[in-house]
């Protein structure tokens, strides 16, 4: 023990005595000069941080993402320049609707965030293991996320709400057909998919403007839990998804995925039959092809879970020249409210610690506020922008070129004209009949209690997709379709 380091206070004075309080002797009160006491007291009470609002229990691990194939016609980002390229990167897995304590083996959907770390600046990639969502309005995602929590008066799950705003919102279909199939309880992270949902845009070195969407497909196989099997799981332990995760990576099994991209040239989404904006929609693999980009490996435990897994912020505000966003509703907004609850979270310069900072030089105004530990501008006259001391410059040669799409509104509205219910009546048709028997009897499980009325509107929606789906969803419910309205000739 003689060559272990000297126990200190955080001001670095040496500890004579981490075994007893001082005392005003040995039937006495303690001391309020009991710094240390006092220190490491103070300490505890602010060990934790708010946990996420959404996504709150995470799972995470660091690893690099290779290039394997020549993508660069389509965008300058670096990150891509050539095949055999290495970038390092952070992942995080999470569920989203439980708190921290959740058990892992629960049916939700799994975040899936990817922060590279590239030579220009990070990249963030803030997705989940579908590709796509339940709503595709950001107005609506308060509401969505109240009926995933718990309720006000009885602080528990609710499933009457979760019906009932599903029910009264038919573009969640496609979404809560994956949920409740079998990928919506999978074993652990390493065996789902991840993608970025949302279209993205890529710009190559001519200025011209590619849509695009990324696909993450596990080299691990998918595996899943049936609804009993997670029970059992959840009986012995609720950290499955950490244990398996963890374990692997420790033991050098690193987790793979293989990385694709769907392009869509920028002037074909004024031509779609579908909105390509929207987060309920899929783009067909027919239309728009999956193009292999390279390979993420995952390698490395983090040292410690909550500076480098718990303060991971992950924003899709972090983009690098030759990648840029859409008018993807749910996105414009993700890209301000991300951040933000970041700033709350953990404070206003959250981007300038170890996890989250940039692997290149950054230079900006950002000037006070919490966290504000950095080094300072060694320039003390460049405190502001433009000014006349050589400080930091803006760099117009990295600005987008203007969007050539019209900007109709009809066209990415909301509500008009869209075909909620195609997408998600192909996927139930793509599932064989055991798959489709598990599907509708996850569902049934999840309406039990559920109002009968907010059941046979849902009923409804599934009948549109499919009239066997309808039917199989009623049949479990003890109710019958209701008659639907035959459009006039």
């Amino acid at each position: 023990m003689t060559d272990s380091p000297i126990m200190t206070t955080t001001a670095g004075a040496p500890i004579a005595d981490n075994q007893n309080s001082w005392s005003a002797g040995p039937r006495g009160p303690l001391l309020l000069q009991d710094w240390q006491l006092i220190e490491k007291l103070a300490h505890q009470n602010r060990e934790r941080i708010p946990e996420r609002v959404v996504h709150a229990k995470g799972w995470g691990a660091f690893g690099t993402f290779t290039v394997t194939n020549d993508i660069s016609k389509y965008t300058r980002a670096k990150i891509f320049a050539e095949v055999g390229k290495q970038t390092d990167l952070v992942v995080r897995f999470s569920t989203v609707a439980g708190e921290q304590g959740a058990a892992d083996a629960e049916r939700d959907v799994r975040g899936f965030s990817v922060k590279f770390y590239t030579e220009e600046g990070n990249w963030d990639v803030v997705g989940n293991n579908t590709p796509v969502f339940f709503i595709r309005d950001p107005l609506k995602f308060p509401d969505f996320i109240h009926t995933q929590k718990r309720h006000p008066r009885t602080n528990l799950r609710s499933p009457t709400a979760m019906w009932d705003f599903w029910s009264l919102s038919p573009e969640s279909l496609h979404q809560v057909t994956i949920l409740f199939s079998d990928r919506g309880l999978p074993v652990g992270v390493r065996h789902v998919n991840g993608y970025g949902s949302h279209t993205f845009a890529f710009i190559n070195d001519a200025g011209e403007r590619f849509w695009f969407k990324i696909h993450f497909k596990t080299k691990q196989g998918h595996k899943h839990w049936t609804n009993a099997e997670a029970a059992e799981v959840v009986g012995r332990t609720r950290e499955s998804t950490q244990e398996d995760l963890f374990y692997a990576i420790e033991n050098g099994d690193f987790p793979k995925w293989d990385v694709f991209v769907q392009i869509m040239p920028e002037l074909d989404a004024e031509k779609t039959s579908y909105n390509p904006f929207d987060l309920t929609k899929v783009w067909p693999h027919a239309e728009y092809p999956l193009i292999p980009v390279g390979v993420m490996e995952l390698n490395r435990n983090p040292d410690n879970y909550f500076a480098e897994i718990e303060q991971a912020a992950f924003s899709p505000s972090n983009i690098v020249p030759g990648i840029g966003f859409s008018p993807d509703k749910m996105l414009q907004a993700r890209i301000f409210s991300y951040a933000d609850a970041h700033r709350y979270r953990i404070g206003t310069h959250y981007e300038a610690l170890p996890v989250n900072q940039p692997k290149v030089p950054v230079h900006h105004y950002h000037k006070d506020g919490s966290m504000r530990f950095f080094p300072n501008n060694p320039n003390p006259n460049a405190y502001y922008e433009p000014n006349s001391f050589s400080g930091p410059r803006q760099a117009p040669e990295y600005r987008e070129p203007p969007l050539k799409i019209s900007g109709d509104a009809d066209r990415y509205d909301h509500r008009a004209g869209n075909d909620d219910y195609s997408q998600p009546g192909a996927l139930f048709r793509l599932m064989t009949d055991e798959q489709r028997e598990r599907l509708m009897d996850n569902i049934a499980a999840a309406m039990q209690g559920v109002p009968v009325e907010i059941i046979e509107r849902q009923v409804v929606h599934f009948a549109k997709c499919d009239p066997r789906y309808g039917e199989g969803v009623a049949q479990r419910m003890g109710v019958t379709v209701p008659a639907m309205p035959v459009a006039a000739e």
